[in-house]
């Protein structure tokens, strides 16, 4: 199988454009390659915390009922979820491996990667058959955990850091159904080299084979400015990669996919995307070239 031309990202991205433009931005599934692309497909039940998010999300307005986000975009990110649920433990779980653990990252900042994290992590949430764990890997900012308020809490970095810590220590159980979270955690200069570790192998090792009715989505930072990305992306079964329209260079795009592993199922979520329906929107489809 052609796992895919990193090179042809402009006519790929130009394809995703023209795609959602005859769609009315709406964020249809659309596999971009011929065949089908290995895609390929957790978690503790017993957290040590509960946190209150749901007033929050919101006052964020974001996928939750109360908020006033709109009906289109709710169906939008029904369709960005529907192939990424079928690869994590559908009908196409076995065609990838590590289907369920599911990186979100961009290029660059100020693409809404950290609010495209959430609000998938709330729309897989409402899946009868599944619940969700929302992992913050972006230790320098902390976006998730700072939206969620619950930045400066024990999280992901301290459990890498200390073999007396484990994840379910610091797991958090929310006032979300299904959905539970693990925070980014303290500050640490060597995130890249913790997330390079025996120790993360291990962890993602767990979660992904004992869990596998549990879809964990990992809210990473860009992969233009740190490694730490890159790193995680060889972790991982998925991979969506957020896409501001009408804003980010494609050559920065171009630059960024080359970062992830070419065997990886990799997805691109056109955000902010109006098209021809004049509304904002989202558009997916599976990055590679065609046979």
């Amino acid at each position: 199988m052609n796992k895919g031309n990193k090179k042809d990202t402009p006519t790929t991205i130009a394809q995703l454009v023209e795609s959602s433009n005859q769609s009315g931005g709406e964020a249809t599934y659309q596999n971009m390659k011929s065949g089908v692309r290995n895609i390929g497909a957790g978690g503790f039940d017993k957290g040590s915390n509960r946190v209150n998010i749901l007033d929050r999300l919101i006052e964020k307005n974001m996928l939750v009922a109360g908020s006033n986000l709109g009906r289109n975009i709710q169906d939008d990110y029904r369709r960005v979820k529907r192939p990424l649920v079928s690869n994590a433990c559908g009908k196409n779980k076995l065609m990838v491996e590590r289907g369920n653990l599911i990186l979100v990252t961009s290029s660059i900042p100020g693409e809404g990667k950290t609010y495209s994290s959430v609000n998938l992590a709330l729309s897989i949430a409402q899946e009868v058959d599944n619940t969700v764990l929302l992992v913050d890997c972006d230790v320098a900012k902390q976006g998730v955990s700072r939206l969620l308020g619950v930045n400066g809490s024990r999280g992901l970095s301290d459990v890498l850091e200390s073999d007396k810590l484990t994840l379910a220590d610091v797991l958090m159980q929310t006032d979300v159904q299904n959905l539970r979270l693990v925070s980014a955690g303290k500050h640490n200069e060597s995130m890249a080299e913790l997330l390079a570790s025996q120790r993360m192998s291990a962890l993602v090792d767990e979660i992904a084979s004992r869990y596998t009715d549990r879809i964990i989505i990992f809210d990473g930072p860009p992969l233009l400015p740190t490694p730490q990305t890159q790193i995680l992306a060889g972790l991982v079964g998925q991979v969506v990669f957020v896409v501001e329209a009408g804003k980010t260079p494609q050559s920065l795009v171009s630059e960024a996919l080359a970062l992830i592993p070419e065997e990886q199922a990799t997805g691109l979520l056109l955000n902010k995307n109006e098209g021809i329906s004049g509304r904002g929107g989202y558009y997916y489809g599976y990055y590679g070239d065609e046979d």
